[in-house]
């Protein structure tokens, strides 16, 4: 069989996660995580790098520190992860769902402004597939009504926009290093990125459950108390050490992973000049990361057919996310502003191919054999 995904191992791993169980801590903000944090601020260009459990919980710190409240409202596209609107629920707020745009599967930026009320708090746009959302057009937005925009960048690790890296572009950035991503801490893990000066001091606050106990190992203070609300939103060394070992390979697993997005689409062009499938389109300005593989075919019967294909041919493609706004929590917490004229029709249109690092030429060839044998 082979599988839809493989988390990235590049075989330094071991080393660093050794190194990491040896040291006098290995709770959390050790020297794994700081080396992490430091190779995304001077990488990145973020102003703060902090690391977090998960891309989860990046996000609700993110939600935290825009001290959202019951009854703000946070616009964002229904096609994403629950956790994007999780987040944001938690603190009690409305989730305005707008469309998508079918070329990117990314939300529609031009439907953005007739979803803000004087309720609107934040824009959560999420880069499908490490692809960016028109930022310059929704920071447009944000900056007119006096909006914060988060980016859920978690599939967008070394990918841009206008040569600017996706998740420093808005206050604030989230990024996942779970195993299904680019570069994984090995099984979860995530990191927020904050952009802003005015939030830093409150994060590391609320990252330390909401005492000022960084300001005290930094010798800023005598001691330190409980000073705000937080919770515990440090990842262990472990984590961290791993992350490090690939981070430091970053560029390598950034360019194979080129290499088996091009293969895929080279093999598969035929069939999308005879209007059989489509691609993933790629706008100007933008550079993704090879983080997913995705066509698209006629409708929800033929996905349904060429997944039990593959499948019997021994390959496990997948579909994605089922639309937010459709699900039973979806319809309490949120509402769909306009009218649904993509989002649910192209995810059921959606075939995600296999697409990981270890990912070797034979086995991509029948993977790319087997769809053009299902369309013969």
């Amino acid at each position: 069989m082979i599988p839809f995904n493989i988390p990235p191992y590049l075989g330094i791993e071991d080393e660093f996660v050794l190194q990491a169980m040896h040291q006098s801590s290995i709770s959390g903000d050790g020297e794994f995580s700081r080396k992490c944090q430091e190779w995304f601020e001077y990488t990145f260009g973020i102003s703060k790098a902090l690391m977090t459990p998960s891309c989860t919980h990046a996000l609700e710190m993110a939600a935290l520190l825009m001290d959202i409240r019951p009854g703000d409202e946070i616009i964002m596209p229904s096609y994403t992860f629950v956790s994007t609107a999780n987040a944001f629920v938690l603190r009690g707020a409305k989730i305005v769902f707008v469309d998508i745009r079918p070329d990117t599967m990314n939300v529609d930026e031009k439907l953005i402004e007739p979803a803000v009320t004087s309720r609107t708090k934040a824009i959560v746009p999420v880069h499908y597939g490490g692809v960016s959302c028109e930022m310059d057009y929704i920071m447009e937005i944000a900056d007119k009504y006096g909006l914060y925009v988060v980016e859920d960048a978690a599939q967008g690790v070394m990918a841009t926009y206008k040569e600017r890296y996706l998740g420093t572009i808005g206050q604030m950035g989230t990024y996942s290093f779970h195993e299904t991503k680019n570069y994984t801490s090995g099984g979860e893990g995530g990191l927020l990125s904050i952009n802003d000066n005015r939030f830093i001091e409150r994060a590391e606050i609320l990252r330390e459950k909401g005492t000022n106990r960084s300001q005290f190992f930094r010798g800023q203070i005598d001691k330190y108390s409980w000073v705000d609300l937080g919770s515990s939103y440090l990842p262990s060394e472990l984590q961290a050490a791993y992350l490090f070992a690939e981070l430091i390979q970053a560029e390598k697993i950034l360019k194979k992973r080129l290499e088996i997005w091009q293969r895929y689409r080279s093999g598969l062009s035929c069939l999308e000049t005879d209007s059989k499938i489509e691609f993933q389109k790629i706008p100007p300005g933008c550079q993704h990361n090879g983080h997913l593989f995705y066509i698209k075919v006629e409708d929800l019967t033929e996905r349904t057919k060429m997944l039990e294909y593959l499948n019997k041919k021994g390959i496990l493609a997948v579909f994605h996310y089922v639309p937010l706004h459709n699900s039973l929590a979806g319809k309490k917490y949120g509402y769909f502003h306009g009218v649904d004229r993509y989002t649910t029709r192209e995810s059921e249109r959606l075939i995600r191919l296999p697409l990981y690092y270890s990912l070797n030429i034979r086995d991509q060839e029948k993977v790319i054999d087997s769809v053009l044998q299902f369309y013969s």
